[in-house]
């Protein structure tokens, strides 16, 4: 963990758009936040994704921060909270979709009847060609 001069040094950094600052801010979070997220929804691509909506959302929201304090983990996981809520919540609503949806039309499958003609077509030529 960074003191507090640290941390207050790294916040204002944030704040002004400092990408070196921000590139800091990622790698000292980054596993937490992706941590976070796989808990809250217990998949991977979708931890993925809530961490990098998170790091997005905290980039475009930097101007809030407040230029001094402690660590900005705990911004960062409620931002990663609401992302895996929205996640979560988009997820229950396409399987919701998917139940109410009419299965797809049974379509035949024409292999078998379609390799037996083949067959016979090959045998027919070996029979013609004696």
């Amino acid at each position: 963990m960074r003191d507090t001069e640290e941390a207050g040094a790294l916040r204002r950094g944030v704040r002004a758009g400092d990408r070196r600052a921000f590139t800091e801010l990622y790698e000292d979070h980054a596993r937490a936040v992706y941590n976070h997220a796989l808990r809250l929804t217990g998949d991977w691509s979708a931890a993925d994704d809530v961490t990098a909506e998170t790091f997005l959302t905290a980039w475009r929201t930097r101007d809030r921060v407040e230029p001094d304090g402690g660590s900005l983990r705990p911004w960062l996981l409620v931002i990663a909270t609401h992302k895996a809520e929205n996640s979560n919540r988009s997820r229950r609503r396409k399987l919701a979709f998917l139940a109410r949806s009419a299965p797809p039309p049974h379509v035949p499958d024409f292999a078998p009847e379609a390799a037996g003609r083949i067959d016979d077509a090959r045998r027919l030529a070996a029979v013609h060609a004696a």
